[in-house]
């Protein structure tokens, strides 16, 4: 498992104008850390570090060691916000990590046994892709860097729903608690083979 760090600074200077100056003058993306039974705190992170930070999708779904003023919280990402046009963080939400206290994060799937399935190598099928990462439940400890989704027995016709999925103990899927048992993902015949039976 990877470990992530990130160094932040406290920022006493609030509000719009401070903020615009943050990204203006220091390059600096301005943030908060909420959660546990703490107060938010306000804080300030390089633009050049939660760039660098946030190419690794693993990021996303793993608790990261954030060092403000001497001290070190545990925190998950929460929300970032981009600027419109350019691929640049604007803001971003931390959520506190308590030992023991469950979370809910977004953790990405990984599909695969795509190209050596039963419906693509011995039936010439295609597949589509219905979401790719899932809202998951769990203590910080059993939090997963993504979750596997097995396509190899997946036939033509056939579709994986959450509960086809293999989930680790101590993880639930949020969606499927709900009683949303979402597509994953399908095997479909190939557009190409069907327009030249036609």
């Amino acid at each position: 498992m990877t470990n992530f760090a990130l160094n932040a600074e406290v920022r006493s200077d609030l509000g719009k104008g401070a903020s615009r100056r943050l990204r203006r003058n220091a390059s600096l993306v301005p943030a908060v850390i909420y959660g546990g039974d703490k107060a938010p705190l306000s804080i300030s992170v390089l633009a050049k570090e939660i760039a660098k930070l946030i190419e690794d999708e693993a990021a996303f779904s793993h608790v990261i060691a954030l060092n403000v003023a001497g001290t070190t919280e545990t925190v998950l990402i929460k929300a970032l916000q981009r600027h419109p046009s350019k691929a640049v963080v604007m803001h971003a939400d931390f959520l506190r990590v308590v030992a023991d206290h469950k979370l809910t994060a977004h953790v990405p799937l990984h599909f695969v046994n795509a190209e050596n399935s039963v419906g693509v190598k011995q039936q010439g099928g295609e597949v589509s892709h219905t979401i790719s990462e899932v809202e998951v439940s769990c203590l910080p400890k059993d939090l997963p860097e993504f979750i596997e989704v097995d396509l190899a027995n997946v036939e033509v016709g056939q579709i994986v729903h959450l509960s086809n999925l293999s989930v680790p103990a101590g993880v639930e899927l949020v969606a499927l608690a709900h009683g949303n048992d979402l597509a994953v993902a399908n095997i479909h015949a190939s557009r190409v083979k069907e327009e030249g039976a036609e």
